[in-house]
């Protein structure tokens, strides 16, 4: 029996060598591998000695000869394969342990990995008769089997060789887009897109206790974790993640970067912004983002921007809070959250920008950009006789980074650097706009009454009349925007156009 091992990723790479070596089968390999085998005191041959050609073309040409590959390719239960084998002196190779170069870690054309695919894929083809490896955590299994019984056993060899053409394929993707990613006519939205997940975490349940639940990881080809700010979190008390608390924990933290920088506290319930509030401090923040809506806020997940103080961790563990999300903890602060038993403390670093958005639906997927929100007062329109003041316009970019998350139908009410009011996910927008009002219970006046797409009639800033609000935030394109505007204008109102729609379902 022989085995050709040849590794970019060295990692228990002896180890196997050494029981299959125990176990009788003949070593081959090259460069870096077969010095690293033959440094643990095992017997090696170099592919150069198999062949009868040392490395040529800058190491790009190795292991491409057909004593190599015409070992992993033979059908040892042909007889024609059997008589080429012998009439060209080639010997069967039965293992083929291979994995390839990192390209994703720094994409460029050496990086792009021949040999290495070559051997996996010719291994993978003829897994009745040769097993293929590419994961080293795949070795125990191997190398089990080769205790065993002396070889690796059929079920094996074809779950291995799935295994392989899944990381040649993500391979062959990564070096198609690393050469896309400087075309200019390229589409926004890639022709094919793979998603390779891993399991990394099991969760008590899905939104509901009777659904199974768990959170993946997205892999590079090697099934390497690509990483993200959950790959970070520190969890530092209570229960088990679910579903949910994921799902609104990512919301939250998302939201609570968006907002600037000046401390932030954004309060989640059900996906949606129940409260969001900046402030000169993080303690007086959660407290402005709490009496927002505290019905909403009980059982919420919060995320704040700054490590979390005394102060802020002894109003906090009054309410019940499913998740706190935050940088860090002063030490009291954690000792004082951590007497609540049901409290998820996580602590984790900052998210990375927002990837395509992708929606499974029967036979394949929905796809889009990430929804970018512009909130640059410069670029908006003033469309009313009243014009709106520099403080109302802080409120405003506050007012439209909160709107854009907010499910739709969405209108939220911004008043000193606090919502005042939200109103989620209603199928007309009068009704959005009257739950709002009523859940700033008069606090909205003076304030900004954002809207996350037009006003398709003049009634729909009844709720901005109602509350008393001085600004109202839309992005226009109604074909009644001058009776909508007449309005505003007749109600003493400012208005803006921001010429984005933020729907969200």
């Amino acid at each position: 029996m022989r085995a050709l091992l040849s590794v970019y990723d060295k990692t228990g790479i002896t180890e196997l060598a050494a029981v299959l070596a125990d176990a009788g089968w003949e070593l081959l390999s090259s460069g870096g591998t077969a010095a690293a085998i033959a440094d643990a005191g095992l017997e090696v041959t170099d592919v150069a000695d198999l062949t009868g050609f040392p490395p040529i073309l800058g190491h790009r040409v190795v292991t491409l000869h057909p004593r190599v590959h015409g070992g992993i390719l033979a059908d040892t239960d042909d007889a024609e394969h059997l008589a080429d084998m012998a009439t060209h002196g080639i010997e069967p190779i039965h293992l083929v342990v291979v994995n390839l170069y990192p390209f994703s870690s720094n994409p460029s054309v050496e990086l792009i990995d021949i040999g290495g695919p070559a051997m996996v894929r010719a291994a993978a083809k003829n897994h009745a008769h040769v097993a293929v490896v590419v994961d080293p955590a795949d070795y125990a299994t191997v190398a089990d089997e080769v205790r065993a019984t002396g070889s690796v056993q059929p079920a094996t060899r074809r779950r291995l060789a799935a295994r392989a053409f899944e990381v040649t394929a993500a391979y062959d993707r990564e070096v198609v887009e690393w050469l896309r990613s400087d075309d200019t006519t390229a589409d926004v939205l890639p022709e094919r897109i793979e998603v390779r997940l891993t399991r990394a975490q099991v969760l008590r349940y899905g939104e509901n206790p009777h659904q199974a639940g768990a959170r993946y990881v997205a892999t590079d080809p090697t099934g390497a974790p690509v990483g993200g700010w959950w790959d970070t979190v520190v969890q530092h008390g209570g229960k088990d993640m679910s579903y949910l608390n994921v799902w609104d924990a990512e919301a939250a933290w998302r939201l609570v970067h968006e907002l600037g920088e000046n401390p932030a506290v954004v309060v989640i319930k059900h996906a949606n912004p129940c409260g969001v509030a900046v402030a000169s401090d993080i303690t007086t923040a959660w407290r402005n983002a709490h009496e927002c809506d505290p019905v909403s806020a009980f059982g919420g997940i919060v995320a704040v921007n700054r490590p979390v103080t005394a102060a802020m961790a002894e109003g906090l563990a009054e309410i019940f809070t499913e998740v706190l999300i935050a940088p860090g903890f002063d030490d009291d602060a954690l000792l004082r959250l951590l007497e609540k038993r049901n409290l998820r403390v996580l602590e984790a670093a900052s998210p990375g920008p927002a990837g395509l958005s992708i929606r499974l639906i029967d036979g394949g997927a929905l796809v889009q950009t990430p929804d970018a929100v512009g909130a640059d007062p410069t670029s908006w329109q003033v469309v009313t006789q009243r014009q709106p003041t520099p403080a109302q316009l802080a409120d405003a970019v506050l007012a439209q980074r909160v709107v854009a998350r907010v499910g739709s139908n969405a209108i939220v009410l911004v008043n000193d650097g606090a919502a005042v009011g939200i109103g989620a996910g209603q199928q007309n927008r009068r009704d959005a706009g009257r739950i709002a009002c009523e859940k700033a219970a008069g606090r909205a006046r003076g304030g900004v009454y954002a809207s996350d797409a037009f006003f398709p009639f003049a009634d729909g800033l009844d709720g901005a009349v109602e509350a008393g609000a001085a600004l109202v935030v839309q992005p226009g394109g109604s074909v009644r925007d001058e009776e909508v505007v007449a309005r505003a204008d007749a109600e003493g109102l400012a208005m803006v156009f921001t010429g984005e729609r933020h729907f969200r379902h």
